[in-house]
């Protein structure tokens, strides 16, 4: 494999793209997303170090959406050659695989239904949620520790609201008291408050399993 720094803001995968290699977040924070004809971008996933950012390319060699770093980050990638070749002399690396692409369907299948049905408020709360919770399995730290990375542009994108309405949520939820601090210094405040906002249950991440 090789290691490269990235900064935020830079390219992974870019849609269209023929993939060789497959990448692997070692450090910092990553998104997955898609962009409509109009130039407006749909976030479809936040990332966390130690996931596999495209492991979908070890079978399809043209990727069909892009990953972007959103925080300086450090991503391993490995050749599609040398992971087809590991997972045929290790089955059970390719089971593990199999199991990461069907957790990836279950956390999609959730954001349809955030982004699809879920009121302003709940939909970002829920989406701060899934963050906390995988980054925490991910040992980064409990709840109050973490900080949250994203920008009010990145939950936009993510959520389906306007800067604007995303601000006007986070104020709320400050108020509330579940978040406290502003833009990249956002973090959790009462966890069980942000949770209750959110009516969140993370059995679709499948964390115990």
């Amino acid at each position: 494999m090789r290691t490269q720094r990235l900064k935020a803001g830079a390219s992974v995968v870019t849609e269209g793209q023929l993939v060789s290699e497959c990448g692997v977040l070692i450090s910092g924070y990553a998104c997955r997303h898609k962009v409509a004809k109009d130039g407006g971008r749909q976030i479809v996933s936040f990332h966390v170090p130690g996931d596999l950012l495209d492991m979908q390319h070890l079978w399809l060699e043209t990727a069909d959406h892009n990953v972007q770093v959103i925080t300086d980050a450090n991503v391993a990638f490995v050749p599609v050659t040398a992971l087809r070749q590991l997972v045929e002399d290790h089955p059970a690396l390719g089971v593990a695989l199999w199991r990461d692409s069907l957790l990836d369907a279950s956390v999609f299948r959730e954001w349809v239904l955030n982004v699809g049905r879920r009121d302003a408020k709940t939909r970002i709360a829920h989406m701060l949620c899934e963050f906390v919770a995988r980054s925490e399995a991910a040992g980064l730290g409990g709840p109050s520790d973490q900080v949250i990375p994203m920008t009010q542009e990145h939950i936009g994108d993510a959520t389906g609201l306007t800067p604007v309405h995303v601000n006007r949520m986070l104020r709320t939820l400050r108020e509330e008291g579940a978040l406290k601090g502003s833009g990249r210094d956002l973090q959790v405040a009462d966890w069980k408050c942000l949770k209750q906002s959110a009516e969140f249950r993370g059995d679709y991440l499948h964390l115990a399993a």
